[in-house]
């Protein structure tokens, strides 16, 4: 039975790029699970990389999950706690227990050049054997290695990996799982410029921190019996490991940061997208409540719902670890602009004009008041723009190219100006008399636009459509926009006629 108090998960990227779509899944599920049992959540920067680690990439890191709203109980900012809680400056810790295992004969250094590990590796492959080290540093003679260390070599330092042994532990997600120590073969724990990797800082650092559960992806789980043998030599607690389906493109290939859009601040917040979409896109990547699995699957009972919407509180009461699936997620895109454009119309006019005004200003549309937080005389017209615009937008930085039309006058060629099965004669006739009767008119509000364009209409014996599409195009130079009754109420007597007398010189 799992003590919820004692409950710590954690996550821990390593700031050797930007904070990755894989990793910000790992951290909600690691947070659900934590908040699920009254446990903490940890963050923990593995930044052992010296040449690739930065602290933009660190800062992008804190940033993506503080955006998504996964805040840590303890991080680098809690040094006091179980700290630190970067890896570059655990150093001494990681060679304290480096050095027992080698003096212990648990682990030795290995000579053997890149080279000798190439031809090792392509020998084996030959033969169709699974690739493993030979093990042939194991037991040097004192003659060797310092006929070795003469000829200037940097040694690697290995585990020793017992032989004949099962490897047995019951995943979170997988359940019982079991590996040969005999296919595993001695493996790298310290570079040969010194750094230990990640196999053994990662298993040091959760003993220390005492994290209890892991929840990491299934590329990990090649890993899990190399870290459990460490913990066993180093008489060290590990956690219990869960490893989560790996993230697929529509054609089953991996997700890759080297092809696909995989920054979680870059691809997904700049670009747009909101936490709240974020999120709910995020979970559904191998994770299904079990009253809608229960619905799907067909079985009797219980309520009949889909929820495809949740808030954190409402993921926190939902979330098991039983319902997490086996089989990969695939990334859809589709999916992500659906479940995007659905929280972008849920939201109040106010707060998403706000939300789009950073967009309107980098386009050049519009000159935010730093003071004020505000587009300064544009006001009205942002929250009009954004107001006609928002049951059409799948994310925010679509704004500028929805709207810019409201802040500038449009370009377009006059030939759009014409409707399907009209010319250039009816439209001109249309535009014409349709602003002598608005240039008339002082109630500019849409129902009243309404009856007078659709009563000119029929006064001049033209359809309505040859009547209505040149003038939301002047006012547009779109093909496609909001109405044009909602866009003279907008614009209002004066922009509507001036755009409309730009559009009759156009087709003179």
């Amino acid at each position: 039975m799992i003590d919820n108090s004692a409950i710590r998960t954690r996550i821990a990227p390593s700031p050797t790029g930007l904070f990755h779509l894989g990793n910000a899944r790992a951290a909600l599920f690691n947070w659900l699970f934590a908040k699920k049992n009254d446990g903490k959540f940890i963050l923990r920067i593995e930044d052992t990389d010296k040449v690739r680690s930065k602290p933009e990439y660190e800062i992008d890191i804190t940033e993506g999950l503080t955006w998504l709203g996964l805040g840590w109980d303890e991080g680098p900012e809690t040094p006091d706690l179980f700290g630190p809680y970067r890896q570059s400056e655990r150093g001494q810790i990681y060679q304290k227990y480096i050095q027992k295992l080698l003096e212990d004969g648990l682990a030795y250094y290995c000579y053997c050049s890149e080279e000798e590990l190439a031809a090792e590796r392509q020998a084996q492959e030959d033969k169709k054997e699974a690739p493993k080290y030979s093990g042939r540093c194991r037991d040097l003679s004192e003659d060797k290695i310092t006929q070795l260390k003469k000829e200037g070599r940097k040694p690697t330092i290995r585990f020793k990996t017992p032989l004949n042994q099962k490897i047995k532990f019951k995943d979170l997600v997988h359940g019982p799982m079991e590996f040969d120590s005999n296919l595993i073969g001695d493996f790298i724990i310290v570079k040969s410029n010194g750094d230990p990797i990640f196999l053994i800082s990662n298993i040091i650092d959760d003993a220390q921190m005492q994290i209890t559960h892991c929840l990491r992806g299934d590329d990990h789980l090649s890993n899990t019996p190399k870290q459990l043998m460490l913990a066993e030599a180093m008489n060290l607690t590990a956690p219990d490991y869960g490893h989560l389906p790996l993230i697929l493109n529509p054609d089953r290939t991996k997700l890759s940061k080297r092809k696909n859009p995989t920054s979680l601040t870059r691809d997904f917040r700049d670009k747009g997208y909101l936490p709240e979409a974020m999120i709910n896109f995020l979970v559904f990547l191998g994770w299904t409540p079990a009253r809608q699995a229960s619905q799907l699957a067909g079985v009797a009972g219980g309520p009949k719902i889909k929820q495809e919407f949740f808030t954190l509180d409402e993921l926190i009461a939902e979330f098991n670890l039983s319902d997490v699936g086996k089989s990969p997620a695939v990334f859809d895109q589709a999916k992500l602009d659906f479940i995007n454009g659905y929280y972008i119309r849920q939201m109040p006019l106010g707060e998403l004009a706000n939300r789009c005004l950073p967009y309107l200003e980098k386009a050049g549309l519009v000159k935010i008041n730093q003071k004020t937080d505000s587009a300064g005389l544009k006001d009205e017209m942002v929250l009009s723009a954004i107001g006609l615009i928002q049951e059409r937008m799948k994310h925010l930085s679509e704004a500028p190219a929805l709207t810019a039309f409201f802040f500038q006058k449009p370009t377009y060629e006059s030939s759009l100006l014409i409707a399907k099965k009209s010319d250039k004669v009816k439209t001109l006739k249309g535009l014409e008399e349709s602003w002598k009767v608005l240039s008339e008119e002082d109630d500019f509000s849409r129902d009243s636009i309404e009856q007078l364009l659709r009563a000119l209409a029929e006064k001049i014996n033209l359809s309505a459509g040859e009547i209505l599409w040149p003038i939301r195009v002047a006012l547009s130079g779109q093909p496609a926009s909001p109405g044009v009754f909602e866009l003279v109420e907008v614009f209002g007597k004066a922009e509507t006629l001036a755009r409309i007398k730009t559009a009759i010189d156009m087709l003179k």
